[in-house]
């Protein structure tokens, strides 16, 4: 059998590293290639890692908790699939280390003390996951089981990760822990003087934070604000929801009829869809939509749709579902977050008639579209203008000044505005 290292997948744009959140196979197992044998999290998802190779799992290098820069080795897997030779683990020369007995008895001895000092905690009674790291942990700080089910995890399911137990203990040593999570009060926080209350930052609102606070360094932002006429969109999704929703099973929403005229504005401006790196300007041939998604905690993610120029509106509405309900159940990949071009924020779903969203790094620009709102307009008609109701909403354009000036980030919305306004209202879904 020939041994492959099996290392650190990359998970998307500017992910350098990922943390082992759990192994779901141990050493001897026999597994598949693509089976999934290990937990991970980064600092946009968590997500599990599958095998490169079939065979047997010889030996796990990066334990749970460990943080493994990419493409660095997590395990060593013995196969017989036909590999390349570069691929093949040297396991150098095999040496037999004979130890004494009495060095032996030594062991032996030391471990039975250490289990019997050391009590495993008993199983938790709500099936509640911990990871073996997590485990040690509580026991070196002598954690009950019934006060380890009281501390909020920010990992899949809920789980606990490493950060978490720690963020408990700095708390714990203060003795202001809110220990029961049923009380009505928010788990990990404590009150501060009776009137005030301090609620610790889960893992993915630190990140988020950070990436807004890096991203506002980066880029100067200028925003551009166009209103358009909606009312024909409105209009035909009307008149086609149930109909989508009656053969596809899904939700026709407005979504997708922005993400289509963004798209058909980046290819009329396409120095629109770049980065930078230092001086120099990098024009994206991709055309990959990011779409903001709220999550019930409160936090943001923003899954990809991945080439969505070759996509018609159909297929954009059943991707734009698609990523929203995997985003929402914590079922995105990594790849499903990873090199997007454009971003699109509807500030609108919370009500909103506009905003000024922050740019997703290293993107230069991202539009928030706002709330659909009947108003009084000027129609423009052969006989005159006229006085009419028109559905209108405003479209916000926040673009990197050190790259996109005025102008062209003023022409961009606009023509997105105009190809909202001329929507066909006669074509089928």
């Amino acid at each position: 059998m020939a041994q492959v290292e099996m290392v650190m997948p990359k998970m998307g744009e500017s992910i350098m590293e990922a943390t082992v959140l759990s192994w779901l196979k141990k050493e001897g197992d026999t597994i598949e290639q693509d089976e999934s044998v290990l937990e991970v999290a980064t600092d946009k998802v968590d997500t599990e890692v599958p095998a490169t190779h079939a065979g047997k799992l010889a030996k796990i290098l990066a334990k749970d908790g460990d943080v493994v820069p990419v493409g660095n080795p997590i395990a060593i897997i013995e196969t017989e699939a036909v590999i390349e030779e570069s691929e093949i683990k040297d396991p150098g020369p095999k040496s037999k280390v004979d130890i004494p007995s009495e060095v032996k008895q030594g062991i032996e001895e030391m471990q039975k003390q250490t289990e019997t000092i050391i009590k495993p905690l008993e199983k938790p009674q709500s099936g509640r996951f911990y990871s073996p790291l997590v485990m040690s942990i509580a026991k070196e700080e002598n954690i009950s089981m019934d006060e380890l089910e009281t501390v909020p995890g920010t990992g899949k399911e809920g789980r606990v990760s490493k950060k978490d137990i720690l963020a408990y203990l700095d708390v714990r040593k203060t003795g202001k822990i809110v220990a029961k999570v049923a009380s009505g009060q928010t788990a990990g926080a404590h009150s501060m003087n009776g009137q005030n209350e301090i609620i610790e930052m889960d893992r993915m609102r630190k990140m988020i934070a950070d990436r807004m606070l890096e991203s506002k360094r980066t880029s100067p932002h200028v925003t551009s604000f166009v209103e358009a006429d909606v009312t024909n969109i409105v209009n035909w999704r009307n008149k086609n929801k149930a109909q989508f929703e009656k053969k596809e099973g899904q939700k026709l929403t407005f979504t997708p009829i922005f993400v289509e005229a963004i798209v058909k504005a980046i290819k009329d401006f396409p120095m629109i869809n770049i980065s930078v790196d230092g001086h120099k300007i990098i024009r994206k041939n991709n055309i990959n939509i990011g779409m903001a998604v709220a999550l019930r905690d409160g936090n943001l993610i923003v899954p990809v749709i991945k080439n969505a120029d070759q996509l018609n509106l159909k297929g954009i509405a059943l991707k734009v579902n698609d990523l929203a309900e995997r985003a929402r159940i914590n079922k995105l990949n990594p790849d499903d977050l990873s090199d997007g071009t454009y971003t699109i924020s509807n500030v609108g779903s919370f009500g909103n008639v506009m905003g000024t969203p922050i740019i997703v790094q290293p993107q230069v620009a991202i539009m928030a579209v706002g709330s659909i709102k009947k108003k009084p307009a000027v129609i423009e008609t052969e006989q005159g203008d006229l006085i009419g109701i028109r559905h209108m909403m405003f479209l916000s354009h926040s673009y990197d000044h050190r790259v996109v000036d005025g102008s062209l980030g003023g022409m961009f919305v606009r023509r997105v505005a105009d190809y909202l306004e001329q929507f066909d209202i006669n074509q089928s879904i």
